[in-house]
């Protein structure tokens, strides 16, 4: 009955999704682009913004070229770095408090997934300043227009710039949970390939596996559409062709510029089609032990696609003939194997490892419990799992 449940609610869903106003953000593209965003916001009439960021990008000067824009341009603008990892409350509050005293008319996240999911909740709480941060988790919670988002991410492989989410952590819970509306997705979407030559290897690999994660996931599921099909499969290409290239030669533009485009289609396919267990478990990961999102779902990737077996065969077996990836027979279920095994390949090569460490027993019960109340019943994946298949994929993911 349970999983009858699931699956009614996942098909109500589908069918609610396809007569909502999805919208894609206006993308400003190629090597030198972010040069072009003041331009762009001087047309839109902004003359103060916001920039969400966090410490590392900072320091390490990524955003001179943008701020010296911004001064010739005759916009002001205000930074807040102090975004953390997993961003929490705290981080959307304090950046909020500076939107206002500042009297800013757009915000500019600037980095990987977490400024820009801070950056989104700051969009979500001034257009429902009555509402708090837990109050608008799960789905289309805000429904108002954002002040102008602009998203310029500096790794590849979150896809934040074109999804409906915003991923928040409550250190004082250990949770770790998603904001969903259509509202949240950035207007404007600049990928520069040259703010991420300079990623260290470890956040290429990672923020990568996190991409691939993403098009994966979409693929699978039961709620995608012919355009996140496609998506997901060029992603998917992308990925293969691209990431071990980026990882071993981060100069390397043309890989850095594929592997950007990867993160963005893959991103648009599941914000559409939506993720399964490999999230729901990477963020409990995330809210408990801070363990990097792109990471855990690494990690966990294949162990859930060898668990849900023989009910993603053809889906695995066909993301397998988009990568390009070679087996000696034609069965669906030896291409899938072969999907799978690529993926450990890749990243053993990237010097990511196959289990999670300082997992504590204790925390799994928990864990377990919040894996699936975010799963289920609304991620609509191949394979109903229950407490006691989540119990196994714990284990084996377990150091």
């Amino acid at each position: 009955m349970y999983k009858m449940y699931c699956r009614a609610y996942q098909t109500a869903y589908r069918g609610v999704s396809y007569i909502l106003p999805w919208r894609k953000p206006e993308l400003i593209e190629g090597e030198n682009s972010l040069n072009r965003l003041p331009a762009v916001l001087k047309d839109k009439g902004i003359s103060s913004v916001l920039i969400v960021t966090d410490k590392g990008i900072s320091s390490l000067g990524l955003m001179n070229g943008l701020l010296d824009g911004l001064n010739d341009a005759m916009i002001d603008y205000a930074v807040y770095d102090k975004t953390v990892p997993n961003p929490t409350i705290d981080n959307i509050e304090e950046a909020l408090n500076i939107y206002h005293s500042r009297k800013c008319e757009g915000i500019i996240a600037f980095g990987g997934g977490s400024p820009i999911d801070c950056a989104k909740g700051v969009g979500a709480r001034v257009v429902r300043p009555d509402k708090t941060i837990p109050q608008m988790k799960g789905q289309l919670k805000v429904r108002r227009k954002l002040p102008l988002l602009v998203a310029i991410p500096t790794t590849a492989g979150t896809g934040s710039e074109a999804t409906i989410a915003a991923v928040i952590s409550n250190p004082d819970t250990h949770e770790k949970y998603a904001i969903n509306d259509l509202s949240l997705i950035p207007h404007v979407a600049v990928l520069d390939p040259l703010l991420t030559v300079k990623l260290p290897p470890q956040i290429t690999s990672t923020t990568g596996m996190d991409a691939l994660t993403h098009a994966v996931e979409a693929y699978i599921g039961r709620s995608r559409t012919p355009e996140t099909i496609e998506c997901s499969k060029q992603a998917v290409n992308l990925i293969f062709n691209n990431l071990y290239d980026a990882y071993s030669n981060g100069g390397n533009i043309s890989a850095r510029t594929n592997m950007q485009k990867a993160s963005y289609l893959a991103g648009t396919a599941f914000t559409r089609a939506y993720v399964g267990y490999v999230h729901a478990i990477a963020h409990t990961l995330g809210g408990f032990y801070s363990t990097p999102h792109g990471l855990a779902n690494a990690i966990i990737l294949p162990h859930v696609l060898e668990y849900y077996g023989e009910s993603i065969h053809q889906p695995l077996a066909e993301l397998a003939d988009a990568a390009g990836i070679s087996v000696n027979s034609e069965t669906e279920a030896q291409k899938a194997t072969a999907f799978i095994e690529a993926i450990k390949k890749l990243n053993k090569d990237m010097n990511i490892p196959d289990k999670v460490n300082g997992i504590s027993e204790t925390d799994i019960p928990l864990m377990v419990k919040r894996a699936l109340t975010e799963a289920n019943p609304f991620y609509p994946v191949p394979k109903i799992l229950s407490d006691a298949d989540l119990y196994k994929l714990y284990s084996l993911i377990k150091e």
